[in-house]
């Protein structure tokens, strides 16, 4: 492939042997082309761009250190010398010099689609997108334009990125002492929970081949079955791990190449899997920029049985991946099975069925919260600013349901058309169409097929094209995620009813973009601890119920895993906290605080893998808390990860009413104990 490094010998053979077979003369070009590129290893040549920045310089170090092949990084029109390594004035002309496989990119969200599309242009195979907050209009540009290309791959963006713990090389910003070389492939869209999963394949004395992230975003530009097309054909993997949630159909597509690969496939390998997010209230945003369910997509639960279906093994929380894959393992059948010789029998790195996604389950959309979100008369003036003949009145059955959104396995925006004014699996379909698209004419493929599936007459399709058309110039203008209309269509017209529209919160929080539409949001209407704890940079999310249980944990992923645990514990938790992934003593305080104001709270749990950040800290802001806070009810503390001995000893010899563990099986029985019990 034009751009790698030629692999170590034997991998080379491998490579060659195992690449082949995807590449003919006759097949056109395409994104699919570009799934090679993700088996890094002690061959490819890292770039950074954004290479002086803070953080990007502490990564530098300590990949360099590790074994990662750093070539330079770009410094935009800057020419020089950092950390002994060169500075490029562009992508371009670090391609030219110094001939990177991959670029990890290291610049704000507001930069990270300018930085892409630069690497894009200069087709440097691996791109590695880290950053939070970048606009989804920004991500729909760039998928775009990786749709029509067949050089670069993207994983990210909002991912710790990709590792191969076997040739030491890290792209992004995994905590290292948690990898040990070794035969499990990892694939994960939780940064938290790919790093307790990394931990628990360590001490199973299993390690990892290839640990591959999605992030957490809605637009992914690496997905799970990318990820275990590639699994799949590597020598270095044994045994597959997939760590998913709530929001998007990635794993339901997974369960479907899962289920053909089991059956196609003699002496499979062993798959194991979790889907985070199955206590998350319907339509909430759960830390994740993707974590939440659009119309038409399915809950954790439908995922669940999606992939235990399909042959997976199910666990509900990561400490229990490595002796489980270690079980699954040592069952395997341990003679090789007889290769299948017709291309026809295999599908390889190239092909792919849809799984259909009307099998997914309806969410419910009215309670659904983002930053910014207009009310029903805000939404209504919005199209009648655009010539739209609204009629206010309640959605009736003669009334159909039009959403524009964006279809996360497509990468590409979308309308969501039902006959019905809901989103009945038997009533809606859904259509995707290009980002580049300027207008949807009643003429365009797209609408002609939304129309014959809304059974309209021929006098009515000009009447849809204006309507889609309005909404999909909002969409652009005002950067939408979600845009619902119940219309009417009868007797050659057409009248709105009722409408329901939300933006992105990321083209104002990073960009600055988008203000007049930042201005609708009212905070006296919201819950007032959900706005207090934004204040300090944690997502909380109070749960309706009789929640005993207060939660407070570091990372989404993790922190809906740990409500999802307790709850088939038997305990009932009153809130989803995450203090995100870069906690400090200070945030770890005032979540407290905000955990307190909630009287429903009997008992709070900790639960803290110390990836990015250490467990001494930790603990020093849990004793801080008790001491400045008067703390009246017990709390459970679960560390794990970097400098989890200090932290637990922290915890054992601070002489308050603490109870430490390390195991989250012992750690969630104790504090529903000890919420039952208060």
């Amino acid at each position: 492939m034009a751009g790698l490094r030629p692999l170590p010998l034997r991998a080379q053979r491998t490579s060659i042997l195992r690449l082949s077979r995807f590449s003919t003369s006759s097949r056109t070009s395409s994104y699919a082309d570009t799934l090679p590129n993700l088996k890094i290893g002690a061959h490819t040549r890292v770039l950074f761009q954004g290479f002086t920045g803070r953080q990007a310089t502490a990564n530098v170090k300590e990949s360099l250190a590790w074994g990662t092949k750093i070539v330079g990084g770009v410094k935009p029109g800057m020419e020089g010398e950092h950390l002994g390594l060169p500075v490029f004035p562009s992508v371009r002309a670090a391609q030219e010099r110094a001939k990177p496989d991959a670029t990890a990119i290291y610049v704000p969200g507001n930069q990270t689609a300018k930085a892409i599309e630069e690497a894009i242009e200069a087709e440097i195979p691996l791109v590695v997108a880290v950053a939070e907050h970048v606009p989804i209009h920004d991500m729909l540009r760039v998928h775009s334009m990786l749709q029509t290309q067949s050089k670069t791959r993207l994983v990210g963006a909002n991912c710790p990125g990709i590792i191969s713990a076997i040739g030491k090389c890290r792209i992004g910003f995994q905590p290292l002492p948690c990898f040990s070389p070794g035969k499990i492939g990892i694939v994960a869209k939780s940064g938290t929970l790919s790093y307790e999963t990394v931990a628990s394949t360590t001490r199973a004395g299993l390690g990892q081949s290839l640990c591959i992230s999605m992030g957490g975003d809605v637009l992914a530009g690496t997905s799970f079955v990318d990820a275990l097309k590639v699994f799949e054909e590597d020598p270095d993997t044994e045994g597959i791990i997939l760590v998913g949630e709530i929001g998007g159909t990635a794993e339901i597509d997974a369960a479907e190449w899962i289920r053909d690969y089991n059956k196609r496939t003699d002496n499979p390998k062993p798959i194991m899997a979790l889907v985070g997010g199955r206590e998350a209230p319907p339509g909430r945003v759960m830390g994740h920029a993707g974590a939440w369910i659009a119309p038409g997509e399915p809950d954790a639960e439908t995922k669940h049985r999606a992939l235990e279906s399909a042959g997976v093994t199910m666990v509900d929380h990561p400490e229990k991946f490595g002796q489980g894959m270690r079980a699954l393992l040592a069952r395997r059948t341990m003679t090789s099975a007889t290769p299948i010789s017709s291309s026809s029998q295999k599908r390889g790195l190239h092909t792919m069925r849809r799984f259909p996604h009307g099998s997914s389950r309806v969410s419910s959309w009215s309670i659904h919260k983002r930053s910014l979100y207009a009310k029903e008369f805000q939404a209504l003036e919005m199209l009648k600013r655009k010539s739209i003949s609204v009629n206010e009145a309640a959605p009736s059955d003669s009334d159909v349901l039009l959403t524009m959104t964006v279809d996360r396995t497509a990468l590409s925006p979308c309308i969501v058309a039902s006959t019905t004014p809901d989103l009945a699996q038997a009533s809606s379909a859904r259509f995707p169409f290009a980002y580049t698209t300027q207008k949807l004419s009643s003429t365009s493929p797209v609408l002609e097929a939304v129309a014959s599936h809304l059974h309209l007459p021929e006098t009515a399709r000009g009447k849809l094209a204006e309507l889609t058309q309005a909404l999909w110039e909002i969409f652009k203008e005002k950067e939408a995620y979600l845009l619902e209309v119940w219309a009417n269509f009868s007797d050659g017209e057409m009248q709105v009813r009722s409408a329901r529209f939300g933006f992105d919160d990321a083209a104002f929080r990073s960009s600055g973009r988008q203000e007049d539409v930042h201005r609708l949001r009212n905070k006296d209407e919201e819950v007032p601890e959900e706005v207090d704890a934004e204040k300090d940079g944690i997502v909380y999310v109070k749960l309706q119920g009789e929640g005993s249980i207060g939660t407070l944990v570091n990372g989404a992923g993790l922190a809906m895993n740990t409500v999802d645990a307790l709850s088939i514990h038997g305990g009932h938790c009153a809130n989803f906290l995450d203090t995100g992934g870069k906690a400090t003593s200070e945030t770890v305080k005032s979540s407290f605080r905000i955990i307190r104001s909630d009287p429903r709270v009997k008992a709070i749990f900790v639960n803290i893998f110390g990836g990015l950040t250490r467990c001494d800290m930790i603990a020093e802001g849990i004793i801080m808390a008790f001491r400045d806070l008067e703390m009246n009810v017990p709390v459970v503390v679960r560390l794990r990860g970097t400098n989890e001995e200090i932290g637990q000893k922290m915890i054992a010899e601070s002489g308050l009413p603490l109870h430490a563990f390390d195991s989250f099986e012992d750690a969630a029985k104790k504090v529903i104990s000890l919420a039952r019990s208060t």
